[in-house]
């Protein structure tokens, strides 16, 4: 069966979500959210992530070293870790419900009316896992600004810079709100939906019905057993 445009937008929005989703994992995971390069050893650069801290030596290896309590993150570090994981929990619930939502699955057993409600809260969800993921990276972004230009650190110590985890979350976030606005907006896209001959009940059509109430097509009406003429 040929999919409607609706149905084409929910699986756009179904796919950015997805590549959004995926983005933001793999955001959270890599240690390069904050890098730093010292002046003194070129051949040595470090970067800071969510979960540890890693140092990449050319031509000899890459260390890396997880950080040994929570509390003892930045503030921004430790905020930024809780709103990634739900930023995930949520991508995943949005993209389960709109799935189950959109026309590219078809079920017998969910109605159309429940079919919009699921498409729109899967829609709700992946805006809202955009946000979870927009603020925690920029809040990063803008503490390694002031960092960077704080005038009461020395210039000789080494600051810290965006690392490409930075660019990568915030693209995760763009994907995700993209996904969600068009999973949101195609409800309202076309007219009502009308349901397809296998999701509607059958119907057994009257006995007999006027000849002009029935295209052109004629119906006998069954005699009785008992009738005489």
């Amino acid at each position: 069966m040929a999919w409607s445009f609706r149905g084409q937008a929910q699986l756009g929005g179904l796919l950015l979500s997805l590549l959004g989703w995926v983005c933001s994992c793999v955001t959270t995971i890599l240690p390069q959210w904050k890098t730093l390069n010292l002046e003194l050893n070129e051949m040595e650069t470090w970067g800071m992530g969510l979960w540890e801290v890693c140092v990449n030596q050319e031509e000899v290896a890459t260390v890396c070293k997880a950080f040994d309590s929570f509390l003892s993150l930045p503030q921004e570090l430790q905020v930024s870790r809780i709103l990634m994981v739900t930023s995930h929990g949520l991508g995943l619930l949005g993209l389960l419900l709109s799935g189950l939502g959109s026309e590219c699955f078809q079920f017998r057993r969910i109605r159309w009316v429940l079919k919009r409600r699921l498409c729109l809260l899967g829609g709700t969800l992946e805006t809202s896992a955009s946000a979870m993921t927009l603020f925690p990276v920029s809040w990063v972004a803008h503490a390694t600004i002031q960092d960077f230009w704080d005038d009461s650190i020395p210039e000789i110590v080494p600051r810290w810079e965006f690392g490409d985890a930075l660019y990568l979350g915030w693209a995760a976030g763009i994907f995700l709100a993209l996904g969600g606005l068009i999973l949101i907006f195609s409800i309202c896209l076309g007219e009502e939906d009308v349901p397809s001959p296998w999701m509607a009940s059958p119907t057994t059509p009257p006995s007999c019905v006027p000849a002009e109430e029935f295209n052109g097509s004629f119906c006998l009406t069954p005699r009785a057993k008992n009738q005489v003429i």
